[in-house]
């Protein structure tokens, strides 16, 4: 399973710049380091093992290959998203794809001033590639190599070995194939024996494997797509919820329903009727069994980012009160 973002403006190559308002993406991997800057509301991640909660002004990085996920609570959240291909700084920097950083969030180990110039720096980026002065590809280029050489200055990394690149692989391969195996068969009875059966490993071990791939055990987990297919039906108009639940594997209604009180705190009818809000022409909504994320136009985008720099220049001012009153 791979889902590209759906970006209306263009690229520069081997750089993607976009804003994005996400409620959730399932585990997913991509070929490309991301770092995303949160503008408003606060987002659950899970980097592999690593759980954690990244709140309004925060990075979170993610290594190229590495198996992560988001979920948002309430309306969303809203973050500023670059994603680097290898291809764009491996000439200064072959190792590029093996590098891995301690800790995926610089907020929590920079000196707030060092981080202070990241975010700046950040926007300065994102304000070139969304406006597009002459020259803004070497501007852009320049921008990054200056974010991820203040991180390798300032933040402890290290550069995975070949081997455990490999290792890495396979077990993203196996963990996507898992993924694929419940798209193709969430709305009949899933097995998982019958996948542990195809990869030539015991169940028990499928178990252990799904758990740590998935961050939820495998009927959670398929719980979970059923879940959104149901939502992604109901957002399309299919009118009878008795259809949509048949139609998204689950046994009967009274599980259905139990599924979005779990999980939204209302019933399948006052979903639906949540879902009849206009959506505003600048934006783009993805909606599938991995995600929903709303994405924007190139205009849309530069006033979401003339409000982050308002938001950055009042939390300086902030900061230089409080420091004054001391």
């Amino acid at each position: 399973m791979r889902e590209v973002e759906i970006v209306e403006h263009t690229q520069i190559d081997g750089l993607r710049l976009f804003f994005d308002t996400v409620q959730y993406r399932t585990p997913h991997v991509h070929r490309e380091l991301e770092l995303i800057w949160l503008a408003e509301g606060e987002l659950e991640v899970r980097i592999e093992q690593t759980q954690l909660l990244a709140r309004p002004g925060e990075m979170v990085l993610f290594h190229p290959g590495q198996l992560h996920e988001f979920r948002a609570a309430g309306k969303g959240c809203t973050f500023l998203c670059v994603q680097v291909s290898p291809e764009l700084v491996e000439r200064p920097f072959p190792a590029f794809a093996r590098l891995r950083f301690d800790q995926p969030c610089p907020g929590r180990v920079l000196p707030p001033d060092r981080y202070r110039q990241l975010v700046d720096t950040l926007l300065a980026l994102a304000g070139n590639y969304l406006a597009r002065p002459v020259g803004c590809e070497l501007t852009c280029t320049g921008y990054i190599c200056l974010i991820l050489g203040t991180l390798m200055a300032d933040m402890p990394h290290q550069v995975l070995s070949g081997g455990e690149l490999a290792g890495q692989q396979r077990r993203n391969d196996r963990a996507l194939r898992l993924i694929r195996y419940v798209d193709e068969n969430y709305i009949h009875k899933v097995n998982l024996t019958d996948f542990a059966r195809a990869e030539g490993i015991t169940l028990g071990y499928a178990s252990h494997f799904a758990r740590e791939a998935l961050g939820q055990s495998f009927q959670d987990y398929v719980d979970t797509v059923r879940f959104n297919a149901a939502c992604k039906r109901i957002a399309a108009g299919q009118s009878r919820l008795v259809d949509v639940y048949a139609a998204s594997g689950f046994s009967d209604y009274r599980y259905f329903s139990r599924a979005f009180q779990k999980r939204f705190g209302i019933t399948p009818e006052a979903y639906r009727r949540r879902q009849r809000s206009p959506v505003l022409e600048e934006t783009h909504i993805h909606h599938s069994l991995h995600s929903l994320e709303r994405f924007y136009s190139r205009e849309k985008s530069l006033e979401l980012l003339a409000r982050c720099g308002g938001v950055m220049d009042s939390a300086g001012a902030s900061k230089n009160r409080d420091s004054t009153a001391e």
